[in-house]
Formats: structure tokens, sequence, C-alpha cells
């Protein structure tokens, strides 16, 4: 396992901020995925020569998701509140994130990149909402993606667990462009399109035109948190499918 969990640099002679996931094959969405997420994104807050952000991987897969054990009783709540001020933070960003996604993009790894702008998937890339066979579900993917794909196409993730391919995710709006290499397709798109726009400008342009969307979804996420840790965490059978998956066992289910 790598020492660092993200690779962090200046690209494009400094306009360009990269975020590169780096706990290959999985790249979980741990407590420390998501705090090196989050501290490099404020860190670069204030630089006002960035003109979007890239978020990709290392390893052939975006992000096999979030830590199933984090998610048990005793620490969801850190964890789910430590997810939700990333997406939070995404969703605020200053400028584009341009996100590219290889392989398996699944659970809290498609809700983190859901929260970019734009993104760029290979075509049999695999992306999908699992949480249901567990017996929980995905609180900001919940928030996220009746926004990017309409609220029926959403819930038909968001209830089945089943996923969806590159090519799939394009055609129903998930995913905005697909490619063999998602990674440079991303960044044509930043050299063709964003580079020679001015920084400041663009900063003025990303909040004019997501204002109302974040304060509705930030609104969402809250109470969709509270349900969750509230309401769900308090069933047998949310518990019951966190210990079974980890245990390797089938789950019993009590419908209550």
């Amino acid at each position: 396992m790598s020492d660092q969990p993200l690779k962090v640099w200046l690209d494009r002679e400094g306009k360009l901020l990269r975020l590169q996931l780096n706990r290959p094959k999985a790249n979980i969405v741990d407590a420390e995925m998501i705090a090196a997420l989050e501290k490099a994104l404020e860190d670069h807050a204030d630089n006002t020569d960035i003109n979007a952000i890239l978020l990709s991987h290392e390893g052939p897969h975006f992000s096999f998701g979030a830590s199933v054990e984090e998610h048990l009783p005793g620490s969801c709540d850190q964890m789910l509140k430590s997810l939700h001020s990333l997406v939070k933070r995404m969703l605020k960003s200053p400028v584009p994130i341009l996100v590219s996604i290889k392989g398996q993009c699944l659970g809290g790894g498609l809700e983190v990149a859901a929260a970019g702008n734009l993104l760029f998937a290979a075509p049999d890339a695999a992306l999908g909402q699992p949480e249901i066979m567990l017996a929980v579900f995905a609180p900001a993917a919940s928030c996220l993606l009746p926004e990017r794909m309409g609220q029926s196409k959403a819930e038909d993730l968001l209830f089945s667990g089943r996923s969806l391919t590159g090519v799939e995710s394009e055609a129903c709006g998930l995913v905005d462009q697909i490619s063999d290499d998602p990674e440079e397709a991303a960044l044509a798109y930043f050299d063709k399109h964003l580079v020679s726009h001015s920084a400041s400008t663009m900063r003025f342009a990303v909040r004019a035109a997501r204002e109302e969307f974040i304060t509705r979804v930030t609104a969402k996420l809250d109470r969709v948190e509270n349900l969750y840790l509230s309401g769900l965490m308090s069933t047998h059978d949310a518990v019951e499918g966190l210990n079974a998956f980890l245990e390797k066992r089938r789950a019993n289910w009590e419908n209550r």
C-alpha cells in the first residue's frame, strides 16, 4: 500500500490542480482518503491561478467504494459526516472539477465522482451504488444522482444496486464523455475549453451556475444524513447486512 493515499500536484503551468487517488487497486474511500482529499482542496482553495481540478486515479479502478468497516455503528457517524463534508466542499469548489474514471467506480467512490462537474469514463467502466445489497443506502448519491440523471434513472441505480457501463452512463447523463483514455480526454477538454479563460472570471461563472444547485443539494444532504444515522442505523437489517458482508456470509434479513 502506498504511503500517501493521494497524489497532489500542479499541471499545465500551474493552471490545473491534479488529485490522484493513490491506493490501487481498490482506492477505498476511507477516513484517510477523505481527509487527504479535503486537505488538498482546502490547501488550494485560495490559489487564484487555477482554472480547474482533475480528479483521477492510480491503478485500474477509480474506487471500489467506501470502507464497510467504517459504516458500522460506533464509527459510521464520523465517517458519514466526513464524507459529506468532502462532497459539500467539492460541490462548492470555486473552479470546475473534472473526474476521470476507469474500471470500477462504486458506492462512496461514485458519490465522490458525482460531486464533480464533468465526468469522463472508459466505455467498460462500471458505475453503481451497490449499498442496497448490504441493506443500507447511499446518502450522497441519493442527492447527487437525481440531479445528474433524472429521478427515475437514479432510482433504478439506488434501488437495484446494479452497475452501468461507461457507455450506458453516458447515454443516461451520469457521465459526460466516454473515452478509452478518460484521463487524456479530461486533459484535452481542459486544454481546449478551459485553460485560456480568466481564472478570476471562471470563479464567478461557477458561482453563478451552481448557486441554487448547491443550496438545494446540501440542504437535502443534511436531511438524508439524519435519515441514515437516526433511522436506518437503528434497524436490525442495516447492521446485519454490513456484518454479513465483512464476515463473508449470507445475510439474515428480519425486515426490521
